[in-house]
């Protein structure tokens, strides 16, 4: 033993003699990262301090949750909402709270019903996915037709398609950042305008969630002028999976519809606004942003009372500050993103004269998990300059990531139109097990989590509104639906 210690000891001084001879290539090394420790940075940690030994950000979703529930673009329910944020901002104390009217659709969702009735009886659990038309009043009884994607049916020979109900059966997969939703989602969105241009009488899609919950995730669907509007619902996943198992035995599987959602025409509802004023630069605009309106399926917790309670938060603590900073924060709540980023467009409409002072939008939708990650999408001469300025968030275990930011659903509107805009990413594996469901609720929500969300959001509009960086010309990108 002694003899094999003594070989091992002087191998290795051997081998390290040896290496301090060998000039070996050096890996480059990444720069280390400066942590900005300005004084406006100093202000925006505190900032996040506050926001994570608060509790507003969760008293704000439980009172638009309890007090509101769920809030339907179009709906007298989306009024109340509307009511709701217009006195809860005044309570909190902004320099002016108001409100612009938007033209929505709307929609009643009615019942929904579905069954195997052959060759085995089975009920389904479905849902209308939201702008469907009805089904017959006695409903649609016919073959179903299966396809793993849209992409699949789109290549799909209408012989086969012909008087059938089609089933797209795009499975979602879970990702923190969700990519799994954009994959499928189309077959939710486009599906009736491809199975109806196939002679389809009605479409039936497995629901775009990860859960394994039998409840049906309900979301926007298209029809397109000129093409038969068939109806559209959406089943659980496990009646998905069991519709397949229904295959494997019996290619010849009948199934009943009826669904009695109706279109009802527009409505008005209202993009509510609060503004913390600038100190110095107040016609310069920090947007942050959230929708206001949800599904009517559950309370809308996380679609989107997360996000409304964590921009507030965060311009909340701002506008407390001793001394204002120099750009104006700007809180928007947007009306009817379930059914088409109507507010957005809206907004961006209604204020195309002042986006030239909009130094940069973010929207907070993606649920109330935390955010791991913020993305820009600015002047690339500049994007280093902007990292650095927001590297104190680093502290808070925030990756600087990226300069291919969308910002958000409505504000992904604004690149095109020459905004900058952040995407501040939030931990989203599990928000899809809940997305548009009856599930969507309160208890979903971990206050710490979306506390750290809205320490963020502090952090970031702070930082934004007190900087010198020329933030233009941005890399336009695709907006979100």
């Amino acid at each position: 033993m002694k003899n094999y210690q003594r070989a091992t000891l002087v191998g290795a001084i051997f081998a390290a003699l040896i290496g301090c001879q060998t000039t070996s290539p050096t890996k480059a090394t990444a720069p280390q990262l400066v942590i900005n420790d300005s004084d406006d940075a100093k202000i925006s940690q505190q900032l996040a301090k506050q926001a994570l030994s608060s509790r507003l950000s969760y008293d704000i979703v439980e009172s638009l949750t309890v007090e509101v529930g769920p809030r339907l673009a179009g709906t007298d329910k989306d009024i109340v909402a509307v009511d709701w944020a217009m006195e809860k901002l005044w309570l909190l104390g902004f320099d002016k709270v108001y409100k612009e009217s938007v033209q929505v659709p709307a929609w009643s969702r009615g019942s929904a019903h579905a069954s195997i009735v052959a060759p085995y009886d089975q009920p389904l659990v479905v849902t209308a996915l939201g702008g469907s038309v009805a089904t017959p009043v006695n409903g649609i009884q016919a073959l179903i037709v299966r396809f793993d994607s849209l992409e699949e049916l789109s290549n799909a020979s209408p012989g086969r398609i012909e008087g059938k109900i089609v089933f797209i059966d795009h499975k979602t997969e879970r990702h923190i950042t969700g990519k799994g939703y954009g994959e499928a989602v189309g077959g939710r969105s486009r599906g009736a305008i491809v199975a109806a241009q196939k002679g389809a009488v009605a479409i039936v899609i497995r629901s775009i969630g990860t859960d394994h919950d039998r409840m049906a995730h309900t979301g926007m669907m298209r029809y397109e002028e000129g093409t038969p509007k068939i109806p559209a619902a959406a089943m659980s996943n496990p009646d998905a999976d069991l519709i397949n198992a229904m295959l494997k035995r019996d290619p010849n599987i009948t199934l009943s519809l009826n669904l009695t959602s109706e279109n009802l025409g527009i409505a008005t509802s209202y993009n509510v606004i609060a503004e913390v004023t600038g100190s110095s630069k107040p016609d310069e605009i920090v947007l942050i942003g959230a929708h206001l309106d949800s599904w009517d399926e559950g309370t809308g917790a996380i679609d989107d009372g997360a996000g409304v309670a964590i921009v507030t938060t965060a311009a909340k603590l701002i506008q407390d500050l001793p001394q204002k900073p120099a750009r104006t924060i700007r809180v928007v709540l947007y009306a009817a993103e379930e059914v088409g980023l109507v507010g957005g467009k809206a907004y961006a409409a209604q204020h195309a004269d002042e986006l030239d002072k909009h130094y940069i939008a973010a929207e907070s939708d993606f649920g109330a998990g935390p955010v791991y990650k913020i993305d820009f999408n600015v002047n690339a001469a500049t994007f280093e300059q902007v990292k650095q300025e927001h590297s104190a968030m680093t502290l808070s275990g925030v990756e600087l990531g990226n300069n291919e930011a969308s910002g958000g659903p409505d504000v992904s509107i604004l690149p095109a139109l020459g905004v900058p805009v952040a995407s501040l990413n939030q931990d989203g594996s599990d928000y899809f097990d809940y997305h548009h469901t009856p599930n969507d609720t309160l208890d979903k929500i971990d206050p710490k989590k979306l506390a750290q969300s809205a320490a963020a959001y502090a952090q970031f509009a702070y930082m934004m509104a007190q900087s010198e960086i020329d933030l233009r010309p941005v890399t336009q990108q695709k907006e979100q639906h």
